[in-house]
């Protein structure tokens, strides 16, 4: 495939290394390394080499099993121009959670670090014959060393040059986590796509961002957002884990002007000491963007009045079937809501996928919105697509008359007590609320009269202490603001609650313990 004009696909490194090759494309932030254009365009052409010499074409699948390090980006912008499909795995999963996930994209290459190789231990004596496997750091013997091999390549492009595509993988919050595939496009690296154009949009991403990801590469969002920041010529700055007072001094020191961010990381930020909130200067901040899970209309309503008006607020999934977005103006307008739909048609359907009237509550479908599968499982690609051919994500909503949505929960997550439907959502609100309590769980577990009765699970701030007293007093502040049979009947205290680094609540987990 020719190369064409910068012009025409203005959204790759390469551009921007011809026009600002010395500017900043990243800086991982734990060690301070930095790097520019330049730099970033030399080693995706010396990676996109490597994956062509061990025999990748377009269309094949690599995998990327690694923690947030400089190699990461390089090698998912390299993948980018070699037109093969990547999936980032996460460095949480146990080797049968891994192992599923390489046999089920089909990849032919692994790229780990050497912090990855005890995770991989029990797969690597059967891996490396199904599998190239490369390793980025201190390689052991018969694991192919990465940065040695690409160290030798061009810097040039490849001749063959065409788009690739993320295949990410669902948390399996409700079991396997299953791809989310999207046909490759018939294209050169770089053009427009449908995440650059909806991003940069949105949230302005341009040359002047400096874009602030607190999360793990292997999630779709800092995955996305980063690269797209990139794309179009601004600089990401990569944190390896999420500390609060750590992300408040970078937005301090390098005047970070776009951030994202999960509630999660808002109420850890809300409950440091008050002189620790109030010593940095944000006001270089112009868009903070949180996502991935629900917020508290509390935890919200702080951080306005902390940060001002530059909150804004997306619902969306991997699978980007559609898309919502909402300002702070809106969002004081309509508490509570995600916003309106910026990608696809909304509609709110029964159980049957039949559209239901304003303002009922019911599953979430996109009509018009981005195509995709789920890799090897048609079964489940049938099951979140209604006769109409719209799609969801199972989640449970409604809409106001001005075609804002309000999400009540996940649809498996719902409790069924007595016949009556009970969100968890409005419950864990409530709890996160009170000021002994940095996380909650709200869930059904097993009742003999009712079928389902309601159940929390709590993680307190360090200091506090757990005991019967304060169960009681958490259970009578729910009472105290909903119906009884939404509140639970019990809590149990723990010392973390199992969350993906993006917030999400792994809560078949902690359900399995007590059915």
């Amino acid at each position: 495939m020719p190369h064409t004009s910068t012009d025409t696909h203005p959204f790759q490194p390469r551009t921007h290394a011809r026009r600002t090759p010395d500017a900043i494309a990243y800086v991982m932030t734990a060690t301070g390394e930095s790097v520019t254009f330049a730099q970033l365009e030399a080693r995706a052409n010396q990676a996109a080499h490597v994956l062509r010499q061990a025999g990748l074409k377009r269309g094949d699948h690599i995998a990327i099993l690694m923690e947030n390090r400089r190699e990461f980006l390089d090698i998912c912008f390299a993948a980018d121009r070699a037109g093969l499909y990547y999936t980032t795995i996460s460095t949480h999963l146990v080797p049968d959670e891994i192992a599923y996930i390489l046999a089920d994209c089909g990849a032919r290459l692994l790229i780990t670090s050497d912090r990855m190789l005890d995770s991989l231990a029990p797969l690597l004596p059967t891996l490396t014959a199904l599998v190239q496997t490369f390793v980025a750091g201190t390689t052991p013997p018969g694991l192919h060393d990465w940065n040695a091999i690409t160290a030798t390549q061009p810097v040039t492009p490849i001749k063959d040059e065409a788009q690739g595509l993320d295949m990410l993988y669902s948390s399996g919050t409700t079991g396997r986590p299953k791809g989310i595939k999207w046909p490759l496009p018939d294209d050169l690296p770089g053009g427009r796509s449908m995440l650059v154009n909806l991003l940069s949009s949105l949230f302005g991403y341009n040359a002047d961002t400096r874009y602030l990801s607190p999360a793990p590469l292997y999630h779709a969002a800092p995955l996305r957002h980063s690269m797209v920041t990139i794309r179009t010529g601004g600089t990401a700055y990569v944190m390896d884990r999420f500390d609060p007072m750590t992300a408040l001094t970078l937005i301090d020191t390098h005047r970070i002007t776009h951030s994202q961010w999960v509630p999660t990381m808002f109420v850890r930020l809300l409950k440091l000491p008050e002189d620790q909130r109030t010593r940095f200067d944000l006001s270089s901040m112009r868009m903070a963007v949180h996502a991935a899970a629900p917020c508290p209309p509390e935890v919200k309503r702080r951080m306005i009045d902390w940060w001002g008006p530059i909150i804004h607020e997306y619902y969306a999934g991997t699978e980007n079937n559609g898309f919502t977005a909402i300002t702070t103006p809106e969002w004081l307008a309509h508490p509570g809501s995600v916003g309106r739909a910026k990608l696809g048609v909304i509609h709110i359907c029964d159980e049957a996928g039949q559209e239901l009237p304003i303002g009922q509550e019911g599953e979430v479908y996109f009509e018009n919105g981005h195509q995709f599968l789920y890799h090897n499982d048609p079964a489940k690609t049938a099951a979140c697509t209604n006769a109409a051919g719209w799609t969801t994500l199972g989640d449970i909503g409604r809409l106001d008359d001005e075609g804002y949505l309000y999400l009540t929960d996940r649809k498996s997550f719902v409790i069924i007590s007595g016949g009556v439907n009970i969100y968890p959502q409005e419950t864990e609100d409530i709890l996160l609320g009170h000021p002994a309590v940095l996380d909650a769980a709200v869930f059904g577990v097993p009742n003999e009269d009712f079928g389902e009765e309601v159940k929390a699970v709590v993680q307190l701030l360090p200091g506090q202490t757990a005991s019967p007293a304060l169960a009681e007093e958490l259970i009578a502040t729910c009472r105290a603001r909903l119906s009884p049979i939404k509140c639970p009947r019990s809590i149990d205290f723990r010392e973390t609650l199992p969350r993906s680094a993006t917030g999400k609540l792994y809560k078949r987990k902690l359900k399995s313990e007590y059915w």
